[in-house]
């Protein structure tokens, strides 16, 4: 896969611009396009400023920019829900993640539950805004609308891809585990259905219950397959009710209501290790079990055992020298929303 480099403050200036244009307050442009280059940043490039292409459509179709403000559903101090109207779902997420943020103190667990939000993004980044407090953080969505992961044993897509994630400090680099409940994400499908290349192995099953690496039978009735694929998926379709129920079910707005527009329902719990034997002692116990598994000894010699979120902050490490990196695939698509909106592409490095 090829890859060219951009200066990242040029780039947050684009999307700014590309999601003001579409109808996003400033406010909320620049907030999205920041936490959308950091997912760029962490390697998440199908999650980071290569979504601006399907969030203009929504934006002109007024599908994210429904209210003015979140509406407070319930509000108990240590837990609250929110009604989001299918606001911007980055700029929601992270003003969901201050107002936590602010709590966090006083309370020492928060949990946030939120319905009707757009779509939120890539969790890592805001995994890392808490992990960079000292904090432990769990992030998990689904969106209500969505029909694309079968359950176990069936047929019909019925789940979403479920993303999940969670993170803690240590004393060096935080860990960050980031992942869905089926074997790939729809945007991974996406990204294969935009190629033309097939997955690198059977990760879907068409209308017929049969396992293929072909992605364009997720548009003929095909479903992405659980974690576990064919054999064990009954693992991922379980994380994947899991999911639901802390993200629907919570929040009191899911599947019950026949919803048909794309969003998304989203749980978050904010935990401060001082609230519990304290932070030193965490980072302690945390440190060890890192040093364990790094230290078991690879398969292949040339393929270090790694922790998880290690290789996505390599990549933002790297992002502060070479610029931030863009594939083929994405940079195509945003040069040319960049030219239908008349702005001006920056220059690679």
């Amino acid at each position: 896969m090829n890859f060219t480099y951009f200066d990242r403050n040029e780039l947050k200036s684009l999307g700014s611009q590309l999601l003001s244009q579409y109808g996003m307050s400033d406010e909320q442009a620049s907030v999205t396009a920041e936490l959308l280059i950091q997912s760029d940043e962490l390697g998440f490039t199908t999650h980071g400023l290569s979504l601006i292409p399907y969030y203009i459509p929504e934006l002109e179709a007024g599908k994210m920019q429904e209210s003015d403000d979140i509406e407070v559903v319930n509000d108990t101090g240590s837990t609250f829900v929110w009604n989001a109207h299918y606001m911007p779902g980055i700029w929601m997420m992270n003003k969901a993640m201050e107002e936590a943020f602010a709590r966090i103190n006083q309370h020492g667990v928060v949990t946030a539950s939120i319905n009707r939000a757009h779509h939120i993004g890539c969790l890592s980044t805001y995994i890392k805004l808490a992990t960079d407090r000292g904090l432990v953080c769990i992030v998990t969505t689904s969106d209500p609308a969505g029909k694309l992961v079968a359950p176990f044993g069936g047929i019909d897509p019925v789940l979403t891809p479920n993303p999940w994630a969670i993170g803690y400090p240590t004393n060096g680099d935080p860990v960050i585990i980031d992942t869905v409940t089926s074997i790939c994400t729809f945007s991974k499908v996406r990204e294969h259905l935009n190629t033309g290349v097939d997955m690198p192995f059977p990760m879907l099953q068409d209308k017929h219950g049969e396992a293929t690496t072909d992605a364009s039978v997720i548009n003929d009735g095909g479903a992405i397959l659980p974690i576990g694929g064919t054999d064990y998926g009954h693992r991922g379709y379980c994380f994947s009710m899991m999911v639901e129920m802390l993200t629907q079910g919570l929040s009191g707005h899911g599947r019950a209501d026949d919803v048909a527009r794309w969003g998304g329902n989203v749980y978050i719990q904010l935990i401060d290790p001082n609230a519990f034997a304290g932070l030193d002692a965490f980072k302690r116990q945390m440190d060890k079990l890192n040093e364990l598994c790094l230290a078991s000894r690879p398969r292949e010699a040339d393929k270090p055992v790694r922790v998880p979120g290690q290789f996505g902050l390599s990549c933002a490490k790297q992002s502060q020298i070479q610029g931030v990196r863009m594939n083929d695939e994405t940079l195509t698509r945003l040069q040319e929303s960049a030219a239908l909106a008349g702005l001006e592409f920056p220059k690679a490095l």
